[in-house]
């Protein structure tokens, strides 16, 4: 039977940063993972699964020491923001506002990983564990007894839980979610075009959900299409050159001509665990919280979650106090829970809001963009909440 200080289920992006920056406390931390990503080559296509990385996010990565591994295969800096619904009523955020050279990064997902994992094999009280699967758990008072679906077992102080939205640890651990399914679906497209803009990204609310632009560099884009169940089932069945015409049809003017390279679509689904930590296992990221992904801000909650967590871990072992201590853990829970629910607060408030055709309702939603674009310092504040500034 192996044993290790710290067990992280789910080496993706949340698990991995969690690794990465709790290896120089000299924890011994194995990461179980069960899928291998596939390897980075400049020539692959764009990724579908795209995260705005914000500011914070990004001096994490940098803290992490895998920045430069990351910014080596793909990442592209945004300088501007933009939410309207209305011509001539937008909201425009921009990084000069607040001196900064960018508002944040847009980072394929598995680049943020593969950068993640070149770090941890530089740790040599790091493992990853890839492909493996979780069977059961049993929770003692050593902390918890991990038996793998190959039959070995794994003993550990702590477990975090980093598995992502349907986490198998969460239910293992018996740990409930309150949960409920949005209206509209959420469509991804990869495309490229000469008139591009490479320095913003913008959305745009309709009435049947939000159109979105995310910058990807060189003439390449992801497009974000949010809207019915049925109308993203239709879209999906489409050729490329039939959704091209409706991209032309239902995006606006500004956007141009693109040719689609890919596409994908999933719903869209609000989860909150009902608690973040049960015994001496700690749920982040996905595995914690979903949100609507409007302000693009899911990685960013969990890369949240990641530096809090750290923070209260290394002055444990500092001080020589137990990593897996009731208080500490609960500490961190009552930390980013009302965080996290703020942010998806916001989100549903939002989602409500544009989701309402009615007249002075939509009119009163064009003042408020026009009132936030001259608000002053009530807008960098806005600005740098989502930076994490």
């Amino acid at each position: 039977m192996q044993q290790c200080d710290i067990a992280i289920i789910g080496g993706g992006m949340v698990g991995a940063l969690a690794a990465a920056l709790l290896a120089p406390s000299g924890l011994t931390i194995q990461v179980l993972e069960s899928r291998q990503p596939q390897a980075f080559s400049p020539e692959q296509p764009f990724d579908l699964r795209i995260s705005s990385v914000s500011a914070a996010s990004v001096r994490l990565l940098q803290q992490a020491g895998a920045w430069d591994a990351i910014a080596g295969m793909r990442a592209w800096p945004y300088q501007r923001l933009e939410a309207s619904e209305w011509q001539g009523f937008a909201t425009t955020f921009s990084a000069k506002e607040l001196d900064c050279e960018y508002l944040g990064y847009m980072l394929e997902n598995r680049v943020i990983q593969l950068g993640l994992w070149q770090v941890l094999e530089q740790w040599h009280n790091v493992s990853i564990d890839c492909p493996r699967e979780l069977d059961t758990l049993a929770q003692n008072d050593q902390g918890a007894l991990l038996t793998l679906k190959d039959g070995s077992q794994l003993q550990t102080r702590l477990v975090l839980a980093c598995d992502g939205a349907e986490s198998r640890m969460r239910q293992l651990a018996g740990i409930g979610v309150t949960a409920w399914d949005y209206a509209q679906q959420c469509m991804l497209i990869s495309v490229e075009g000469e008139r591009l803009e490479q320095d913003i990204t913008w959305q745009q609310f309709c009435a049947s959900g939000p159109r979105a632009l995310l910058p990807l560099g060189n003439g390449k884009a992801s497009l974000v299409w949010y809207d019915g169940k049925a109308r993203i089932e239709q879209l999906a069945a489409m050729n490329n050159e039939a959704l091209e015409r409706e991209i032309t049809a239902h995006f606006p003017p500004r956007l141009g001509p693109v040719r689609v390279l890919n596409k994908g679509h999933f719903p869209l689904r609000r989860r909150h665990a009902n608690q973040y930590v049960k015994g001496s296992v700690v749920l982040l990221g996905d595995a914690a919280h979903t949100i609507n992904p409007l302000a693009g801000q899911g990685v960013n909650l969990g890369f949240k979650d990641v530096a809090v967590l750290n923070d209260l871990i290394h002055q444990a072992v500092e001080r020589g106090e137990d990593i897996a201590a009731f208080e500490l853990l609960k500490r961190f829970e009552r930390r980013r829970r009302p965080d996290n629910l703020l942010m998806q607060g916001a989100m549903d408030v939002f989602y409500q809001a544009f989701s309402n055709e009615l007249a002075p309702l939509k009119l009163l939603r064009n003042l408020g963009f026009k009132a936030a674009e001259h608000s002053g310092p009530l807008k960098k504040q806005v600005m740098k909440y989502a930076m994490g500034l």
